[in-house]
């Protein structure tokens, strides 16, 4: 078959599942046949009270995961938990507007999830609370894995699990909080501060003795920051040490990437972060490797302009209708979607710069819609991925284990301060 042939036949395959007027559940892969057959089974995650039907998740992401971007997860997933960004616990008790805001789900969402971030056990007691008398929530992560400095210089983040007595009470607060409701709880780690510093181990123990009901570990430490390789047999270790469900994180592009690290690690689930961005169909595929199919989803243009078309649709109405905040929102958003289609510098400026929907359409509906990318542009690593070779830590912070009066009389006072976004 000569090579047009080959374009038109593949063409007219995404054609006949294109978005219509609606995002569909999954798309019809460019390439697709049978993955090696399985020397496991792939199983509903059971995270305390919650049942996953699909053992797959999308990770929390600062202003990424709020609900547009999770309901298009789901629409291509299914069975999946998708994670709501991070919510600042002292931003909750503070009353901040924006961390409300963030509370929002969507009807369609048949998992409320969200991901608490706090040093103090007592504000992190505090949200929780809040949390559950604000919204119906079926999950609630706690964040020990940003490598950001402004968090780790305040000894949060991936820098807390090495106080061992204050992780350890934080998660506990956390589980008195949700006592007597059918919530789940999840701490989310990395390996360590860095190569010389590792703490998953003992930190995963101290999780499920203080009664988290699963762990997410992000296979790098904190200083990798998102670049270099995870380890991922860091998370097999981490499975066998455990009687809790551990749940691998870090370098996921696609389904084959999913199944191999449930493959080599034994681990009850897969969280997926960067490999989402601008591809939310990325959790069709995943889904179809799960039950042995080797997809690879590589829309042409023209249905890429649907879905961010109604990605903006749904960030309208998140945003209360204001358009120019809804457009400064999806700006990330657009250079992920259109990463490796030949639409030129000056209409992808032009996309990137417009403020209103009126103008963000009519720009979208003058490109090429036959367009098809760079395919290993398309499923290569996303965001981020540059070292942060220095750790911020607060001052003496890797003298000990524990937290010292002084220490903790600083890092509570700094919490107070962390009520805005």
């Amino acid at each position: 078959m000569i090579q047009s042939e080959k374009s038109e036949l593949r063409k007219e395959r995404n054609r006949q599942t294109l978005l219509k007027a609606k995002i569909a559940s999954s798309w019809a892969p460019k390439n697709s046949g049978a993955l090696p057959e399985r020397d496991f089974s792939i199983k509903p995650l059971r995270l305390g009270p919650l049942e996953i039907g699909t053992p797959m998740l999308l990770s929390p992401m600062a202003g990424v995961t709020n609900w547009p971007f999770r309901v298009l997860c789901q629409r291509f997933g299914g069975g999946g938990m998708y994670v709501a960004e991070m919510i600042t616990s002292r931003a909750l008790i503070a009353g901040n507007e924006k961390a409300f805001q963030l509370l929002s789900f969507s009807p369609e969402e048949k998992i409320h999830s969200l991901q608490l971030y706090g040093v103090n056990p007592k504000a992190v007691y505090m949200a929780a609370r809040i949390v559950l008398d604000r919204v119906k929530v079926d999950h609630i992560g706690l964040n020990f894995g940003c490598p950001v400095p402004k968090i780790t210089r305040r000894g949060g983040g991936s820098a807390l699990p090495w106080k061992y007595d204050l992780f350890a009470k934080v998660i506990g607060a956390a589980k008195k909080a949700l006592d007597g409701a059918s919530v789940a709880l999840t701490a989310k780690i990395r390996t360590g501060i860095d190569e010389d510093h590792k703490t998953y181990l003992e930190a995963g123990r101290i999780a499920q003795e203080e009664g988290a009901d699963g762990v997410i570990l992000h296979a790098r430490t904190c200083a990798q920051y998102y670049g270099g390789h995870s380890h991922w047999a860091a998370i097999g270790e981490l499975k066998r040490e455990l009687s809790i469900p551990v749940i691998g994180n870090g370098d996921i592009f696609s389904g084959r990437d999913a199944v191999d690290m449930m493959r080599e690690t034994g681990c009850d689930a897969v969280a997926i972060g960067r490999g989402s961005q601008g591809r939310p169909w990325l959790f069709s595929d995943i889904s179809a490797a799960f039950r042995g199919e080797d997809q690879v989803t590589v829309p042409p243009l023209g249905e890429v302009v649907s879905c961010i078309k109604e990605h903006f649709s749904m960030m309208l109405e998140f945003m209360d209708g204001d358009q120019e905040r809804a457009a400064r929102a999806m700006r990330s958003h657009f250079g992920w979607y259109l990463r490796g289609y030949p639409i030129g510098g000056e209409a992808r400026s032009a996309i990137m710069q417009s403020d209103s929907q009126e103008e963000l359409f009519s720009l979208l509906d003058g490109l090429d819609p036959a367009l098809e990318p760079d395919e290993d542009a398309v499923t290569s690593t996303r965001g981020r991925s540059g070292f942060q070779k220095k750790v911020h830590l607060p001052y003496g912070w890797l003298d000990s284990h524990s937290l010292t009066e002084n220490e903790e009389d600083t890092l509570f006072g700094l919490d107070v301060l962390d009520a805005s976004y």
